[in-house]
């Protein structure tokens, strides 16, 4: 009887341990984006883009970024990745969290058509030069996140430049 109730007792024990360390890994909202250059760290807004930054993570685990390129840059503007065709057209939809935090030098956003507000590309965000650049994006665009080092590694992306790979930091 002690013997099944201790067995009975581990297991619970063991089972909370799994699921405690599963809820840790799936609200890490820290990325780093490495390019030839360096390292781009980021934050993903997870409390006001839920969605948007839960399906970002999720492409991040499954690695569906590395090898791919920024596809879009404009000088003082923004470059723009995360395409699986590296035209500007692909990816697939989802929902817009249009937001108003104000978009600024290291925002990330998602792309989207000028068709329609309510729908972005699920794939493919850019990440702002400039404030002045992008400040007009606010409330258009889903503003999803915010680089918190490598400003300066942003800066040198080049048009065609590969994303080695996006990582959970």
């Amino acid at each position: 009887m002690i013997k099944k109730l201790f067995l009975i007792l581990s297991t619970i024990f063991l089972l909370s341990s799994c699921t405690m360390n599963t809820q840790t890994n799936t609200t890490n909202n820290q990325i780093i984006i490495t390019t030839k250059d360096g390292t781009i760290e980021a934050e993903l807004y997870s409390d006001k883009t839920p969605n948007t930054a839960a399906n970002f993570i999720s492409k991040v685990q499954s690695k569906f970024y590395d090898g791919l390129i920024f596809h879009r840059v404009i000088e003082g503007f923004m470059a723009q990745g995360g395409d699986p065709t590296g035209t500007g057209t692909g990816g697939g939809k989802i929902t817009s969290e249009i937001n108003q935090i104000p978009f600024e030098r290291g925002s990330f956003g998602l792309a989207r058509t000028p068709v329609t507000k309510e729908i972005s590309n699920d794939s493919q965000f850019f990440i702002c030069f400039t404030t002045q650049g992008c400040q007009h994006l606010t409330g258009d665009y889903v503003n999803f996140g915010k680089v918190t080092s490598g400003l300066e590694v942003l800066d040198k992306i080049k048009q065609g430049d590969k994303i080695i790979s996006i990582t959970l930091k």
